[in-house]
Order: structure tokens, then sequence, then C-alpha cells
């Protein structure tokens, strides 16, 4: 047993003699045996013990198992106490859950506490089957038929290479007893179930059928190696992050291999969940304009690429009295000069300077977003026009046509169609004496 797992923790570079590890102590039979293991294998080591108050009297029974334990041993224990389930309230979250982040969340502060190099806890084989069966069930990728990892972050997990039967053994060989948890004899959860039910009735088939879906676990990892890097090459060819926007070519993904992964694989990242992708994915020829939203971004369907930014209020109204800089939002802000024309007056050609006539343009002007039936006198043109058929007619996106803003004067005209195009009832002529220089910067 300790050859088998100084084999594993060598051959996946778990552990170093010269530092230092925190051991998940709950006074189970698996995490004892991580605890004698690692100490008869000379690490150095410390215990941590969490106390979640959920069991009562049972609770407090394994808190003092564990001091005892790690006295007799030698072992110097941390010891900690939530109150597991008002943090559940409050979080609106599992017990389940509530526990886990509790837990992990401690181990990870003590660890830089005490200057420890990682967290062991004692998962094992059976763990890994568990999990491997639990994600099937659930409905996942290739990610999930992995299993759990030798080692994530800080947490490290040195008995993924012996079985729930060999542990036992184990400490049945050192004469080491250990304590039960009683609501892990309750097959009331998923995973309960799965241990007290599932694995025995798939053992009677095939003794050996832990260790085989452990075998495919590992297979599953590696496959994963590939899969994830040729995914990640995929998703690099048809998509773009520009100005904060996420662009996909859809033409572009059609072609590859797995078009639905890909996506997956891109839109993970921006809190799209597995149906909203899966209905992406089956559909690329959705129309113009088509959106899905998830808890964080948008997702806008425009001609032959998507485009997925961020939700945020884009919603702009700002009075400006008189000439001076303004505040626009945390990024930008607009500059209003009056400027005499002469000789050495030249009329701005950056996209987001305007140049009027400063005796037709009547304060206060108003910044504000583009709205429905907005139109304007575009310069250079003969008649007015919509704004909303000029952004049209320009192949705007619907997110474009989101952000864009429109500078009106005291009268309701449009005096700029900011960053496009002037009136042309404001423009500079022979006659004009002041110019109104307007400018939108980004700082």
């Amino acid at each position: 047993m300790l050859k088998k797992i100084a084999h594993f923790i060598a051959s996946n570079n778990l552990l170093v003699k010269e530092k230092k590890y925190l051991i998940a102590l709950s006074g189970g039979a698996d995490s004892v045996c991580l605890l004698l293991v690692l100490d008869k294998l000379g690490y150095n080591i410390e215990s941590v013990h969490c106390n979640f108050n959920l069991r009562g009297d049972e609770s407090l029974r394994d808190e003092q198992f564990c001091i005892e334990l790690c006295k007799k041993r030698n072992i110097k224990i941390h010891l900690a106490h939530f109150d597991t389930n008002s943090y559940a309230l409050l979080h609106k979250t599992s017990i389940e859950m509530a526990a886990r982040n509790l837990r992990y969340s401690f181990f990870e502060n003590l660890r830089h506490d005490i200057g420890a190099d990682g967290v062991c806890v004692a998962h094992h084989q059976n763990d890994c089957a568990e999990t491997l069966i639990m994600n099937l069930i659930r409905g996942t990728g290739i990610k999930g038929l992995a299993g759990i990892m030798p080692k994530r972050d800080s947490i490290i997990r040195p008995l993924l290479c012996v079985s729930r039967d060999e542990i036992e053994d184990f400490l049945t060989k050192e004469s080491q007893d250990y304590v039960t948890d009683s609501s892990n004899l309750d097959d009331f959860c998923v995973r309960n179930s799965i241990r007290l039910n599932i694995i025995p009735m798939m053992e009677k088939i095939n003794p050996s059928a832990v260790q085989n879906i452990v075998r495919t676990a590992i297979r599953m990892n590696e496959a994963n190696k590939v899969f994830k890097e040729s995914i990640e090459a995929s998703s690099s060819k048809v998509s773009d992050l520009i100005d904060g926007s996420l662009y996909i070519d859809i033409r572009a993904l059609k072609k590859e291999a797995s078009p639905e992964y890909t996506l997956f694989n891109i839109l993970k990242n921006y809190r799209f969940n597995p149906e909203q992708i899966e209905s992406i994915g089956y559909n690329l020829d959705f129309p113009t304009g088509t959106r899905f939203l998830s808890d964080t971004h948008q997702l806008v369907f425009d001609r032959e690429k998507m485009i997925v930014t961020k939700i945020e209020n884009n919603r702009i109204s700002l009075k400006i009295p008189e000439h001076g800089k303004y505040i626009i939002n945390d990024v930008k802000s607009i500059r209003i000069e009056k400027v005499i024309v002469n000789n050495e007056f030249n009329i701005s050609k950056d996209n987001f300077t305007a140049t009027l006539d400063s005796a037709n343009v009547k304060f206060p002007l108003l910044l504000r977003n583009v709205e429905k039936g907005d139109r304007f006198f575009p310069f250079g043109m003969k008649g007015s026009k919509l704004v909303s058929k000029y952004m049209t007619d320009k192949r705007f996106s619907l997110i474009d046509k989101q952000k864009q803003m429109v500078l009106e004067d005291a009268s309701g005209n449009i005096i700029w169609l900011v960053g496009e195009r002037t009136d042309e009832r404001f423009k500079i002529t022979n006659k004009t004496t002041y110019a109104l220089v307007i400018s939108i910067n980004v700082h």
C-alpha cells in the first residue's frame, strides 16, 4: 500500500518532502488512511478538521477523535467551526454546497497562513468512479468523464491510486480505528445512492468495475488533453475579440470539425448555459437580430457573424448647458469649444470630432441614444433620412445600433450622429464667423 501510493505521488509529481502540506481530516476511514500514509512516508504534514455543526453529538465525536489521533501521532491539528445552516440560508445554496464552499475557503486561507504548499484530500478510486457516473447521469461533456484529477491548483489527491477496500484493509492491518458519518449510510442524495446501490450492482456484474471505470477516466483525461488543444485552436480560428466585443464568424464555424463543441468552448466563458448553446449550435442560420441572453452577456446574430457583448446600461442622457467639458461615463467625455474661423482654421477629419457653425446651434444640447423615429439631414446629402435607415444602409450591427449616440440642440434638431456624420444644416460655410468644435474623448 505504501509503495503503491509513494509511486503514484512520484509519477504525478504531487508532493515534495521538503515542503509542508495540510491534511483534510474528517475522522473517516479515507482521511485517517491519508494521514497515516503520508506520516509513514515522512512528509511534513499538519491536519485540519472542520466541524460543520450539522450532526449534533456526532460532529463533536468526530472532532474529538481527530484531536486524539493527531495528539497520539504528534501531528499539529487546526480546528474550524461553521454555522453551515445559516451560511446556506444566507447564500441560498444547498447544505452540501455550503459545506464545500466553507471547507475549501478555510483550507486556502489556512494554507497561506501557515505557508503550506498544498492541501491533501482523501479522494480515492471509488470517489472517482462515483463522480464519473454522476456526471454521466447529469449529462456531461468529455471533461466530465475524466473523473477526478490527482492535482488541481492547491488541492492534492494522493489516494487516487487505491480503492475503498484497500483503504479499509490497510487500516485493519494497522489496527487503526476511525469514525463513520451516519449521513453517508442514507441514499437520499445522488452520490450516496451511487455509492450504496449502483456501484455494488456493477461490481456484481464485474468485480473490477471500479478499477475499470477509473482506467476509463484516465484514458478520457488523456483524450481530453488532445481534444482541448484542438478545440482551443478552432475557437481562436473562428472568433476575434475587438474593443471588448467578441465576434464569431459563422461561415468559418460551420467549416470546423465540431461547430457545436467549438461554440460551447467559446460561449461557456460568457455564462451561456448548455441548453442555450445547443439551441444556437443547432441553428446557425438564425435571422439577423436574433438575441440570446446569459446572466452577464448578450449574443446577437448579425448577418454572417455572432456578436457577444457584456450586458450593461448603455442608456445615455446628458444635458449640456454651455461650452466646456462634460463626463459621459467612466470612459468617455465630451468637450465643446467655440473657435474663431480664420485663415488658420481647419475642419477636423476625425470621426469623433464635429465642426459646426456656432451661430446655428442653440444651447442647451442633449447627448442621448438613438430613438425610434429620429431623423436628420446627413452632411453632403439633400433631404432628410431616418437615422435607423442610415444605420441599416451602413450595415450597423444590432449592438452598434444600441450604442449609437446623437447630439441634438435646444430645437430638437439632431446636429451630429456621433462618430458618423454631422447635419448638413449646421455645416461650416464661407459666412461662418465662429465654429463649434465638439469632440468625444476616451480616457
